[in-house]
């Protein structure tokens, strides 16, 4: 690697698990718990726990991949210095794909948020200004990240406040949350999971964290460890406090739980809250997928230009530049939020590649026995084919046109 494509170590330890925290906590904790309610009922906190546990499996698979390999790329590097260039490819395409569409998602949602009536132009302009933002170097991401989940938090303390303080209502037959469903527990664990999957954009920052070897795993497991916590007492206040099947029905599970509390007043913080955790999740996704699309580049398994670094803040500007058009192509040609499904298989792709990767590892820290591995690696493979079939052929589609294009490219070198 020639030393003008090299990231600089900026990132301390409380920067890197703020990045990682700040992405779990984007919109999906405000919207999640409704359908994996719908799916699981009364048992929405087993789903949390089941999801929780793939993720710490995965969170360690990658944390002592991540000390291994402290450069840019996570699970397409760790697949390609420990399984091989194929599964290395598979994971790095899925990923910059199901996660540029994932981007595309969030700035909509945030748009719907900010400004309802013009969704798609606040969008496009929430991508502009976070690009800008990456563009000013790994330390503003970090500190405006550091930002937006001081007021996630925030609002988050006051839901709970809310939800625990009541009045709740009398709960009829089947409980708060609609009956128990044991059949939608897995399915629901598989929507829960991927409000966890943001401890990936630590790993993917490698090349910018100061010793990555001892800060990473730190990082990845203090950032779960705090989402887990948050999201299981969420899930239990919810269950206790929105009436029967409201939880399930509703788009906004946790605005309802204030309108139906005694602080009807604080829906507007709600909101606000709502639309900064898009904001970090946004940020957060948009330097992943450019340090992914600049590790593939590198490799020449995207085209060499993104893998350029310069500017005063030695960013990857070229591959910064051209994820926020891709996402902002989307967001002004198609839906959105109907070409998101299939990124849900492809990020279980991405983590049992890293797990797979793990297992082969010569030596194994403390915290990443082999077994757990293979058990991380299962359940990815488990979690993926409970998910919608639709979800399942279209993001196996893209893989195929990837490996398709990929094995021609190297063809035609040949």
């Amino acid at each position: 690697m020639s030393a003008h494509q090299q990231l600089q170590r900026r990132l301390g330890t409380f920067d890197a698990t703020a990045i990682g925290l700040g992405s779990m906590l984007g919109a999906g904790v405000f919207v999640v718990f409704a359908p994996a309610a719908a799916l699981a009922g009364q048992l929405l906190a087993l789903s949390v726990v089941i999801a929780g546990a793939v993720a710490y499996c995965n969170a360690v698979a990658s944390a002592a991949l991540a000390a291994k390999y402290p450069t840019s790329g996570g699970t397409y590097v760790y697949g390609r210095e420990q399984l091989g260039e194929w599964p290395g490819f598979l994971a790095g395409w899925g990923f910059v794909t199901g996660k540029t569409a994932s981007c595309a998602a969030m700035a909509l949602t945030f748009g719907s948020y900010a400004w309802p009536g013009y969704a798609v132009p606040a969008a496009v302009a929430a991508v502009v200004v976070l690009t800008g933002v990456n563009l000013l170097g790994i330390t503003r991401t970090a500190l405006l990240t550091r930002i937006l989940l001081g007021i996630v938090l925030a609002t988050l303390a006051f839901v709970a406040i809310a939800a625990a303080v009541g009045p709740h209502p009398v709960s009829g037959p089947g409980g708060p949350a609609g009956g128990s469903s044991p059949g939608g527990v897995l399915p629901a664990a598989g929507l829960m999971f991927f409000a966890f999957a943001g401890y990936a954009r630590i790993a993917t920052l490698g090349e910018e964290v100061k010793d990555p070897a001892r800060a990473i795993p730190r990082a990845i497991l203090a950032a779960l460890a705090a989402a887990f916590a948050i999201y299981l007492t969420m899930s239990l206040l919810l269950l206790n406090h929105l009436p029967g099947g409201q939880l399930a029905a509703t788009r906004t599970p946790l605005l309802d739980a204030v309108l139906e509390s005694r602080f009807q007043g604080g829906a507007v913080l709600v909101q606000v809250g709502a639309a900064a955790a898009c904001l970090g999740a946004l940020l957060a996704l948009i330097t992943g997928v450019g340090r992914t699309t600049l590790a593939m580049a590198r490799e020449r398994d995207l085209p060499a230009p993104l893998a350029k670094v310069g500017g005063k803040h030695t960013v990857p500007y070229v591959a910064e530049l051209a994820v926020a058009a891709v996402v902002i192509l989307l967001l002004l040609t198609t839906d959105v939020m109907t070409v998101v499904g299939f990124s849900s298989f492809g990020v279980l792709t991405y983590y049992a590649v890293a797990n797979a990767s793990a297992y082969t590892l010569a030596a194994h820290p403390g915290y990443a026995p082999k077994w757990l591995n293979a058990v991380g690696c299962a359940a990815c493979l488990l979690l993926a084919f409970t998910l919608p079939p639709a979800s399942v052929l279209t993001m196996v589609a893209v893989l195929a046109a990837g490996v398709a294009g990929r094995w021609l490219v190297l063809r035609l070198r040949h």
